[in-house]
């Protein structure tokens, strides 16, 4: 069975805890939404008496904040975490124009698609704290490529099954 249990930030306490003992856990990233804010900050901010002291939560800070929540919860100790780094295909356009400072200021590497998505990678993976034991299964992915999506789900399914 396969569960997504995106949402609003308000409603992830609710769902964690009912995961427990899960195989794995998939966990998607829009890799072009680096230089984007939450819509629920963005509808908070138009709110009278937020002002300009409300600070609008950069996507891919929030989805690195989820992830850490999960790849470190207690329930998922023994869970296989696969980490989709989702719309390659957007990133790469994306990233020659919107440099990923706007994300990521001490990043210091090139706007290359390359070097920009490894560097995403990265600021995913360390956040696991039992790299010891523990192993993130990365992948980039475009929805809208079949074969990338075969050859991803295949590479799933082996995860899964070990």
């Amino acid at each position: 069975r396969m569960f997504d249990v995106g949402g609003q930030r308000s409603e992830r306490k609710k769902w964690i805890h009912c995961f427990e003992g899960v195989t794995a856990i998939i966990f998607c990233v829009a890799l072009s939404d680096y230089d984007l804010v939450l819509a629920e900050d963005e509808e908070m901010a138009k709110y009278e008496g937020f002002g300009s002291f409300f600070q609008l939560q950069n996507r891919m800070h929030e989805s690195m904040k989820l992830f850490d929540s999960i790849c470190n919860n207690k329930w998922f100790t023994d869970t296989s975490i696969i980490l989709f780094l989702n719309k390659k295909d957007l990133f790469e356009e994306k990233i020659k124009r919107s440099p990923l400072t706007i994300c990521y200021p001490e990043y210091a590497g090139s706007n290359t698609y390359e070097e920009a998505a490894a560097y995403i990678q990265c600021q995913f993976e360390d956040l696991n704290k039992r790299k010891d034991t523990k192993e993130i299964y990365t992948h980039f992915t475009c929805a809208t490529d079949t074969k990338n999506v075969q050859f991803v789900f295949d590479a799933v399914t082996d995860v899964i099954i070990k």
